[in-house]
């Protein structure tokens, strides 16, 4: 029976990771049209529509797939939903705070969906301003770890286009900036011949709570159940979690 339950397994990863593709491209999208639909098709006055088909390209999205959102949102082609960004405020276990940001056609349905996910995952909800001051917003750029690409290299392209800082984490570089030095950060690394895996804005914690692996188990299944929401596009949380517990996870 070992071919056939090594089969079952292989089936069932599969299956796992095709939903979560289909998900992750619903979501990248959203955020095309969203990005169309505020700053118009043409990606080259549009920096945001740039990132997000870049990122979209980047998750071996089909081109037509791309072009066609492109269309709905800037009002070219019919179908376009009004995609309205919310923004939620709760609380996962061990006292993590999460932000979850959302864009959806139905606030009612949104907030509903949120709530039952949050508090049947061992969370509670907060009410607005309670949690998001523990964030601040920032650019996030992410670069992948290649030959010859390293920490000092990085720097030497990014300070002077407004980053702030460089982080290694692992198997990729983290350059963060004010989300009004992205385009210029995301364009001095363009010029220096560096690719990046993404660039988005982002919500970062002033203040972290650090985890251990039981702590992260039970805050990791939160997040999973409310990122299967149709209308989360990003969960943001506080939380630490060292090399030696994710090891054991």
């Amino acid at each position: 029976m070992s071919g056939h339950s090594k089969w079952a397994t292989t089936k069932h990863k599969k299956a796992v990771i095709d939903s979560r593709r289909a998900k992750n491209f619903a979501k990248l999208i959203k955020g095309i049209e969203v990005a169309a639909r505020n700053g118009g098709a043409d990606i080259s006055g549009n920096p945001t529509l740039f990132d997000a088909i870049a990122k979209a390209k980047k998750n071996s999205m089909p081109a037509d797939n791309i072009d066609r959102a492109v269309k709905r949102g800037a009002g070219l082609e019919s179908g376009g939903a009004d995609w309205q960004t919310i923004m939620y405020e709760g609380y996962g276990p061990n006292g993590v705070a999460l932000l979850i940001e959302c864009l959806s056609d139905n606030r009612n349905r949104a907030a509903s969906e949120v709530r039952v996910a949050v508090t049947r995952n061992g969370g509670n909800m907060a009410d607005p301003g309670s949690v998001s001051y523990m964030f601040n917003r920032k650019g996030v750029i992410i670069v992948a770890k290649v030959d010859g690409i390293t920490e000092d290299k990085i720097l030497e392209h990014v300070l002077d286009a407004g980053a702030e800082d460089v982080t290694d984490l692992g198997e990729s570089f983290e350059i963060v900036s004010e989300p009004s030095d992205l385009v210029a950060v995301r364009t001095a690394l363009q010029s220096a011949g560096i690719d990046y895996e993404s660039a988005d804005t982002s919500f970062l914690p002033s203040v972290s709570v650090p985890l251990d692996a039981e702590g992260a188990t039970k805050v990791f299944a939160l997040i999973d159940a409310i990122e299967e929401l149709d209308d989360v596009q990003n969960v943001f949380g506080n939380f630490d979690v060292s090399d030696e517990v994710m090891a054991t996870l």
